[in-house]
């Protein structure tokens, strides 16, 4: 049923297919009856020119509808990965953080190219054998029981002898195709893996490990192809060699009936003949069979995937929208956090009981150790995850009482590790707003200290910059990622470690945006620099998943012994505010 579902949307076109093989097989069952009347003519002396003028046209007929019938399919087949592929890609882009975490890149990329693409042989090849192979063994079969039924009972025993060993093979064809697919998909993870780090590689002498180690999978995917080659070698010569048999078997039997009278030489050759004509559509339908269970492998990897679940734009189901708080008439904070907890695992919580506000105009900075909370609650406020217990609220409105987009409309995200995508430099930076103008763009690109970096660049803005930003520094890379978040004018911006990888006089840009943006919306920075940290309106201090302390940075000194702390670390650093940035 899963193969079936495959075809819906085509079957305008598979039943043209269809309809062009039955045609040309029409025409090939009808050519050894006119073999037979010539020589039924042969023998009386009769003319035969028309008659052989009409086997020709037959002849010529049946190449002509095949040929239609292949094109026909091999279409219909293109178009049937094209569909495949983009359901795939269209449920990946939605697929929950959570599916993503816990799947190789790789692997869902081979998925989408190498599985779809085996998909196709299942149409083109399975479907054009399974209808050929059918048409042609009924054909086949109804004629010579209308010829000889004694012959095709022995054709037909033969013939089921011979067959019978095909079946076990067929089991193990698609076990073994899977495991090729399972193994190309390892092969692929693998690969992403070490490409996406080939400076690191290279830099550990690690390339003939690596090669080791994707070599294994590579043999892995041969072994499984070579196990399924050999499997579905065995079912054509067996299928050869029943027709065969019966083919010796019917010459043998048939000539003694001929040679004793009770059969004519001419019923004799028509029988002989489409026996022959038995071997194709025999071994059609077990090479359809075969296709099939290869593409089942890869039906069942690409299933795997669609089954996964996605997120849903709409308001999460049994949410109880959270009331204002009582006697407050100041405007709604742009963010707050009411006793969140959460935990990528429910057993090990993360977040235990956070709560915040951050004003609709500002600066919040988020401070704490290594895996204090504070990426995971930017996760949430993106709703990449959902809270386990708690309520964030956006404008004083619960973010599960809203679509997904719509949360994400009034955000901007500026990530650690500042991800650029291969394409120009313009394209990155429209890339969360494509209808920016020209002035709009200039003016990110000058508060984000990117105008010396467009003046440098051969084409300026319509540059190249390569896979992932390679021919850009890393604080370039992050002044980038910044500007496109700014470019989308959102209410709340969440800088993640803005200042990592910036130098002195970039970091002193930042700051006077940071200034300026704040001035006209909500920021939520997480923050290991004193400089950002000294400059924030109000500073949320985190430890093992808790709010242990707010205010500013000269009340926190006093109030806070933890804070202080980390303070102390800071300003142990010399360089803490000329481009080093504290280890998360």
């Amino acid at each position: 049923m899963a193969l079936l579902s495959l075809v819906r949307g085509h079957r305008r076109r598979l039943a043209a297919a269809v309809t062009l093989t039955l045609i040309g097989s029409v025409l090939g069952l009808t050519q050894p009856l006119l073999v037979r009347h010539v020589i039924e003519v042969t023998g009386s002396g009769g003319p035969l020119a028309a008659t052989v003028t009409v086997l020709v046209a037959l002849f010529v007929a049946q190449a002509l509808a095949h040929a239609a019938a292949d094109f026909v399919l091999a279409r219909a087949g293109e178009h049937i990965v094209l569909g495949i592929r983009l359901n795939l890609v269209h449920h990946l882009l939605r697929l929950t953080m959570p599916c993503h975490d816990r799947h190789r890149v790789g692997d869902l990329i081979s998925r989408t190219s190498t599985d779809s693409f085996a998909l196709r042989r299942v149409v083109v090849n399975g479907c054009a054998d399974a209808v050929t192979g059918v048409v042609g063994l009924c054909g086949a079969v109804a004629v010579l029981i209308w010829l000889d039924p004694t012959l095709f009972l022995v054709v037909a025993a033969l013939v089921a002898v011979g067959l019978s060993t095909v079946v076990p093979v067929m089991r193990g064809v698609r076990h073994a195709a899977l495991g090729s697919q399972r193994a190309t998909g390892e092969m692929a993870g693998d690969l992403d893996r070490v490409l996406s780090a080939l400076r690191t590689v290279r830099a550990s002498r690690a390339e003939q490990r690596e090669a080791e180690r994707i070599g294994a999978q590579a043999r892995e995917a041969c072994r499984h192809g070579v196990r399924t080659a050999r499997l579905t070698a065995a079912v054509g010569p067996a299928s050869q060699l029943a027709v065969d048999g019966s083919f010796l078997v019917v010459l043998l039997v048939g000539g003694v009936r001929v040679a004793t009278g009770s059969s004519s030489l001419a019923d004799l050759v028509a029988f002989l003949l489409y026996i022959s004509c038995l071997a194709v559509p025999i071994s059609s339908v077990f090479q359809a069979l075969s296709a099939v269970q290869e593409g089942s492998g890869a039906l069942t990897r690409i299933n795997e995937v669609l089954a996964l679940p996605v997120e849903s734009d709409g308001p999460a189901p049994g949410v109880t929208t959270v009331s204002p708080r009582q006697g407050v008439r100041a405007p709604a904070p742009a963010l707050e956090f009411r006793d969140i907890w959460f935990g990528y695992d429910p057993r090990q919580p993360v977040l235990r009981g956070v709560s915040f506000r951050l004003p609709a105009r500002g600066h919040i900075a988020l401070v704490g150790g290594s895996g204090a909370g504070k990426s995971t609650i930017f996760a949430l406020v993106e709703r990449f995850y959902e809270a386990d217990r708690g309520a964030i609220l956006l404008a004083g409105r619960n973010v599960r009482d809203m679509r997904r987009s719509e949360c994400r409309a009034r955000i901007g995200l500026v990530e650690q590790d500042s991800p650029v995508f291969h394409g120009t430099l313009r394209e990155n930076l429209t890339y969360g707003a494509p209808g920016a103008t020209a002035d709009d763009i200039a003016h990110v690109v000058e508060l984000t200290n990117l105008a010396d970096l467009v003046r440098r660049l051969p084409n300026g803005l319509d540059s190249p910059l390569g896979d992932r930003g390679v021919r850009l520094s890393g604080g370039q890379r992050q002044r980038v990622a910044i500007a496109r978040a700014l470019l989308s004018r959102p209410a709340l911006l969440l800088l993640d470690e803005p200042t990592a990888h910036l130098d002195p006089i970039n970091e002193a840009a930042l700051r006077r945006a940071i200034a300026e943006v704040s001035r006209d919306c909500a920021l939520l920075v997480a923050a290991h620099r004193y400089s950002t940290v000294r400059g924030a309106d109000q500073i949320v201090v985190l430890d093992g998943g808790q709010v242990v302390a707010t205010g500013d940075h000269d009340g926190l000194m006093i109030r806070s012994p933890y804070y202080r702390s980390l303070a102390a670390g800071w300003q142990d650093r010399p360089n803490a505010t000329a481009g080093q940035s504290v280890e998360r």
